[in-house]
């Protein structure tokens, strides 16, 4: 199909577990009760966002994967004939721990998951205590709407990430997120690391003729204020959609894959 209807779920969140997955089952299905046919979840959305610190206690969070949470997600997926992508804290096997975004399909089949590959370490994102890199290569899944190539948040930044995964034929290429900017940042900082943030993304719309999903969560955790900011981008780096950097936001954008086709002829790259 050319047309495809596009959930994000941009949220804040709390402690506990199974209210922010309690929770988020709600947005999902205020997302298909709107049309959504394709649903993007922010990293990291069953906690807060505990990359903060260094905490060994912050292992308990983690899961199978497919598990507890991709088990009640299949349910909802099936019950609203939506795609699914949500990211989750996985548990490999003791002591190897990875940042994973699960995908599954409209008729609650899990296909699959990716490993994110890069992992950052700096003040308030310490994700090389908790995450091993990604050992399964980029990829792409081929579900009932589209094929969908899926990246995680510092991935965003890297432009091979988004070519390789574009190559290997992905319609869409969808960012789950968890970034922020410090409390005691000033304005003109916090504008510009958002718009080199976004800017970096729709660049890979435009490099690629593909259109771009970036899910960001919002609310104050540890000194940091997550931006939000979710979007979505054209295959030439035009805005279809942008949330606000405060708000709870559930919204469904209509996206045509036709026009990559457009996009890639006029300007081949």
């Amino acid at each position: 199909m050319s047309k495809v209807n596009i959930g994000l779920v941009q949220m804040s969140c709390v402690q506990d577990k199974n209210s922010n997955l309690s929770k988020t089952i709600d947005k999902i299905s205020e997302a298909a009760a709107k049309g959504a046919q394709i649903i993007c979840l922010q990293e990291l959305f069953t906690s807060l966002y505990f990359c903060d610190i260094e905490d060994h206690d912050n292992f308990l969070l983690a899961e199978v994967i497919p598990g507890p949470s991709t088990d009640v997600l299949s349910k909802v997926a099936k019950e609203k004939n939506v795609v699914i992508i949500a990211s989750l804290f996985e548990k490999r096997s003791q002591g190897l721990y990875h940042n994973t975004t699960a995908v599954i399909d409209a008729d609650g089949t899990y296909l699959g998951k990716y490993r994110k590959m890069h992992i950052p370490d700096d003040p308030g994102f310490y994700e090389k205590f908790y995450f091993t890199p990604g050992d399964l290569g980029y990829k792409v899944f081929e579900t009932k709407y589209a094929k969908l190539g899926v990246l995680i948040c510092w991935d965003q930044w890297y432009p091979e990430a988004a070519r390789i995964t574009s190559l290997m034929g992905a319609d869409i290429l969808f960012f789950p997120t968890a970034i922020g900017w410090a409390k005691t940042q000033d304005e003109a900082t916090n504008t510009e690391q958002y718009n080199a943030w976004q800017t970096i993304q729709r660049s890979h719309a435009v490099a690629n003729g593909v259109h771009v999903v970036s899910v960001n969560r919002v609310g104050e955790e540890a000194g940091m204020k997550f931006w939000g900011g979710s979007f979505v981008s054209n295959p030439f780096g035009s805005l279809l959609f942008k949330a606000s950097h405060d708000q709870e936001q559930t919204e469904v954008i209509e996206i045509d894959l036709e026009k990559s086709e457009y996009y890639r002829t006029h300007w081949p790259f």
